[in-house]
């Protein structure tokens, strides 16, 4: 079996889906989120019977956390993992985004007037907005918007001050942490390191050593910390004269909760979201990519993808983008690479997969790039 089609299983995409959306943040011990709708359906894509509503409803409700943490990019995280995830990653994060803090003027004295600022806005159980916390901080008379905005925001999410809270309408809210978070026990920098290592391995194997330390915002050092520190219970395999290392896969069911088929000899169909843990989560894409596919971006560049990346048998073979309506849903795809009829199939599959979890019907417009 290939690396692709185990990672599929270890990244629950086939086989048996989680029972909700925080059991998918903690079994991956983080989700890329940028892109809060296509996360949103990277969740349902591992999880049994989840909707876009019910996903929704438990980030509203503060099941699953959104913030700055491990690269400087958003992530979903569960609660009880964000103060440990922060303590140990955020540092390194900090580093990467010392020269912008520089560039727009965001100094150790700044940085705390802003700080006691937007507690004060958001103390009580407030949640404000990002334009909401820069009026506060305009009135505070700490200048605040464009990326001077955006990262005195960043700054107070990897201080763990502030997280995400509920959605108003379709705008994203801030709340502090401490009072949206139950408070948990702290750990040891090595346990830490620990962990990360061992829900990396198990959810995103076969992974080296540097796809850890990529995924992670760690150094190669401290991926391989972390590696050694879990690695009498994982499994390795060379491929091509690289280690990969993995858990024992998840127990197999002869069919997914719903949509595309197992791996048991039929083809497996995904629409995957365009920050996939499936594609992103590697620092070599290598064993992610189609050959055919490979060769056609290597010509033209990566514009000849859509938004969202098509997966065949855990191979990236092209691209789709999704036009949502009050009544319908469209999805566009843009193939790298013929499929056969029953790839087709498997695909319209995967579309109606996805009509469920928006609750709306979709219509499949298929073509080559």
């Amino acid at each position: 079996m290939t690396l692709a089609l185990t990672r599929l299983r270890h990244q629950r995409l086939v086989g048996p889906g989680l029972e909700s959306p925080s059991a998918v943040v903690r079994w991956l011990g983080a989700v890329q989120s940028q892109d809060y709708a296509g996360a949103t359906w990277a969740l349902a894509l591992r999880c049994s019977g989840a909707t876009s509503d019910s996903i929704n409803a438990a980030f509203d409700a503060g099941r699953v956390l959104r913030t700055h943490v491990m690269r400087p990019t958003w992530h979903f995280v569960a609660p009880e993992d964000i103060r440990w995830l922060l303590s140990l990653t955020s540092p390194r994060v900090h580093a990467v985004n010392g020269f912008v803090y520089r560039s727009v003027e965001l100094d150790e004295a700044m940085l705390r007037r802003t700080a006691r600022l937007i507690r004060r806005a958001l103390q009580g159980g407030q949640s404000r907005t990002r334009l909401e916390l820069a009026a506060a901080l305009e009135k505070g008379g700490v200048p605040a918007s464009g990326l001077r905005l955006s990262y005195l925001v960043m700054h107070a999410e990897l201080n763990a001050l502030i997280c995400s809270g509920p959605m108003r309408g379709k705008q994203h809210t801030y709340m502090l942490l401490e009072e949206r978070v139950p408070p948990a026990p702290s750990l040891k920098r090595d346990e830490a390191l620990a962990i990360l290592a061992g829900r990396y391995f198990t959810s995103h194997g076969p992974a080296s050593v540097h796809d850890f330390a990529w995924w992670s915002g760690l150094t190669v050092a401290d991926a391989r910390a972390g590696l050694e520190a879990v690695k009498s219970s994982l499994e390795n395999v060379v491929v091509e004269g690289k280690t990969y290392w993995a858990a024992e896969p998840p127990r197999k069911s002869s069919r997914r909760k719903s949509g595309a088929s197992d791996v048991n000899g039929m083809p497996v169909m995904h629409l995957l979201s365009n920050y996939d843990e499936h594609v992103v989560a590697y620092r070599d894409h290598g064993h992610t990519m189609d050959p055919e596919a490979r060769e056609t971006l290597h010509t033209r560049g990566n514009g000849a993808l859509a938004v969202h990346l098509i997966a065949r048998n855990g191979l990236v073979v092209g691209g789709w983008r999704r036009t949502i309506e009050r009544t319908q849903a469209t999805i566009a795809t843009q193939l790298l690479a013929p499929l056969t009829a029953q790839e087709k199939k498997a695909m319209t599959a995967a579309a109606e997969e996805y009509g469920r979890f928006l609750n709306l019907p979709v219509t499949l417009a298929t073509g080559r790039a």
